[in-house]
């Protein structure tokens, strides 16, 4: 596609003005067809409420083959790229509807920054969650200044209630959607990408049901320099934007759950205008597995000391799943979007991302009950250079012979190479010592 010249609107060709649905918030009317200048406007005007985030090569780049620049967006106050989108709205709001505040339900990163910028901006914001959500979200919504109040059990009930108050008491209900307001303050991510990495092939987004960031960013890049390449990911259980794109029009998944782990990854679509921005602008869609998404988080805390969630890990996933093998030798940025993950997820991602990177393995043997052989077996790991972990010895179910104990081990290895090395030693000494598989 042409990318058109200033003062001409961008998605001339490539998008109308849609009426929006009316479940969405009432700000339908700012929908127009976004500009580059919208997005110039929008950096300027969050420039003194937003972090400019640095964009950093990373010490990935030589495991996979090519120059790699992780935009760290998770390093926003509340932990999210929403942050540029909702102060942009927040500003654009008419005065008096400041004074009279806003509302949102839910609880995601959108409601977590509108709880944050609108205490920021002086606008009375209320969010109202449901009994279920997780007490320290509930307290860090208070602590940024926001009047929290749990109502109902379900996400719905929430929603329904937010409504309804807005309604009675003339407050603007605020829901995640796609005007030209917000993708423009979500564009600016692409905006300042360009002017921190010269010389950029690709850039890598997050996508699924949300790609607001990734439509609003690629907006800002394509016009700034069409041969750059623009990429979207999403998982392999929610392909949400390919499935709407392949249809034409938005679409949900029936498969689209609401666990915290994936947050907007697992998002319905939200919007013609994203989904039309996206279809003309976005060179590339890729989905990746779960696993993926996992291990990819494991080499962000790793190499980046980058605490992130699904949302914030799945750019890079594409490149530690290989699915994208044609940027090799290239340069590309990956945007880092979020790094809300919640404290009890975070011990059972990294511990299973250990487990599938073949870092931590567990085999069973039978060895005799006798003084000095668990010490044999212990001097082949300490040899081998193995942690344990774990060990645990079943004597009373045993199904082999009389005075002997079943020896569960949990180890962990270096990598791969090490885990192999370590299984070849195991079976010379005890062949039928058994490797439990994960």
């Amino acid at each position: 596609m042409k990318i058109v010249s200033r003062n001409e609107e961008l998605l001339r060709d490539a998008l109308s003005c849609l009426p929006q649905p009316s479940s969405r918030t009432s700000l339908a009317s700012c929908n127009k067809l976004i500009r580059f200048e919208d997005i110039s406007a929008a950096a300027f005007k969050i420039q003194c409420g937003v972090q400019k985030t640095p964009c950093m090569y990373s010490r990935l780049s030589k495991q996979y083959g090519m120059d790699i620049y992780l935009k760290k967006e998770f390093l926003q106050y509340t932990g999210s790229v929403k942050e540029r989108g909702v102060r942009h709205l927040l500003m654009s709001l008419p005065q008096e509807q400041q004074r009279k505040g806003v509302i949102v339900a839910l609880d995601s990163n959108f409601s977590m920054a509108v709880a944050y910028h609108a205490s920021e901006l002086r606008i009375p914001v209320f969010v109202i969650m449901s009994t279920s959500t997780a007490p320290a979200r509930v307290k860090m919504c208070r602590e940024y200044g926001a009047m929290v109040i749990s109502y109902g059990t379900t996400a719905k009930d929430s929603q329904v209630h937010a409504r309804r108050m807005a309604q009675e008491n003339g407050y603007l209900y605020l829901e995640e959607e796609d005007s030209a307001v917000y993708l423009s303050g979500l564009g600016t991510v692409g905006l300042e990408m360009y002017e921190q990495v010269p010389k950029l092939d690709a850039v890598i987004f997050p996508a699924g049901g949300h790609c607001g960031l990734l439509a609003g960013s690629a907006a800002a890049l394509k016009h700034l320099n069409p041969h750059i390449s623009v990429i979207g990911v999403e998982s392999e259980n929610f392909p949400v934007l390919q499935q709407s794109l392949k249809a034409g029009h938005p679409t949900e998944d029936q498969a689209c759950n609401n666990h915290h782990f994936y947050g907007d990854v697992s998002g319905v679509c939200f919007g013609s205008n994203s989904l039309q921005l996206t279809g003309k602008l976005v060179d590339k869609v890729v989905a990746v597995r779960e696993e993926d998404i996992l291990v990819s988080m494991l080499r962000l805390l790793e190499y980046e000391r980058a605490t992130v969630d699904a949302e914030g890990a799945i750019g890079l996933a594409a490149l530690v799943a290989g699915k994208l093998p044609e940027l090799k030798g290239k340069r590309v940025a990956v945007v880092i979007c979020s790094g809300n993950l919640e404290l009890h997820l975070l011990q059972q991602c990294i511990a299973r991302a250990l487990t599938l990177d073949n870092r931590v393995c567990r085999f069973s043997l039978v060895i005799s009950d006798c003084p000095g052989d668990m010490s044999k077996l212990l001097e082949i790991l300490a040899r081998e250079e193995a942690r344990v972990l774990d060990i645990k010895q079943e004597r009373a179910f045993v199904t082999s012979e009389l005075f002997t104990v079943e020896v569960i081990c949990t180890v962990e290895t270096r990598d791969k190479i090490h885990t192999a090395q370590l299984r070849n030693a195991l079976l010379e000494r005890y062949p039928t010592a058994a490797w439990i598989e994960r």
